[in-house]
């Protein structure tokens, strides 16, 4: 069993987050929907360590959370227009949208050709992001069918002994997860509903 620490948001604690996901292991975190669990996007390895410790079936894909709009091309390709209007009005945000994955994107993050993406209107989430110099694999930081969690003691008690760290950086703001938009549909189809109200979202799309 792996011994799960908590540690407040800090200078110390978050370089000790990037560390340890750098090495392969799995953080939560606060974001602006709700905590989220995660791993290094390009460490096929460690994203399998999210299935397992959330118990996830494995045909769902873990979305990736990116620190700004800019980083898109590191993990998506032929993005239609309408993915910068979208991310000019609702990014940073609760949307995240479904995309033809890049190459570099491994079967662990999406074992089929899309991937989701998101860029969290968190400070934690995004420093975080920053910090270990490459998009995280990140989903709701519970067991698999149980609710996701909006404080640091929520996740404790689901998954204490199945990740190294929980950043406790105090209650989501949110506590509603994404929309989930999927774009290489046509027309575009929502997966989930979510943050980001349909109609909202209904007034951008072509």
């Amino acid at each position: 069993m792996i011994e799960t620490r908590v540690l407040p948001v800090a200078e110390e604690s978050m370089a000790e987050a990037a560390c340890i996901l750098s090495a392969g292991g799995l953080v939560a975190f606060p974001t602006d929907t709700v905590y989220g669990v995660g791993a290094h996007a390009f460490q096929p390895q460690a994203v399998e360590k999210i299935y397992a410790a959330k118990i996830r079936p494995r045909d769902k894909a873990i979305p990736l959370l990116l620190a700004t709009p800019d980083d898109l091309s590191l993990v998506a390709e032929s993005i239609p227009p309408v993915v910068h209007l979208l991310a000019e009005r609702f990014w940073p945000g609760g949307l995240t949208l479904v995309l033809r994955k890049q190459a570099i994107v491994s079967a662990a993050v999406s074992p089929g050709p899309t991937v989701a993406v998101r860029v969290p209107d968190h400070p934690v989430t995004q420093a975080l992001i920053v910090a270990l110099g490459a998009p995280l694999a990140g989903t709701s930081a519970n067991l698999a069918g149980n609710p996701s969690p909006v404080t640091a003691q929520e996740v404790v008690g689901e998954l204490a002994g199945r990740i190294e760290l929980v950043l406790d950086g105090g209650p989501c703001p949110g506590g509603i997860p994404s929309t989930v938009l999927d774009l290489t549909t046509d027309p575009p189809m929502i997966l989930r509903p979510g943050a980001i109200a349909e109609e909202d979202i209904r007034d951008i799309l072509p």
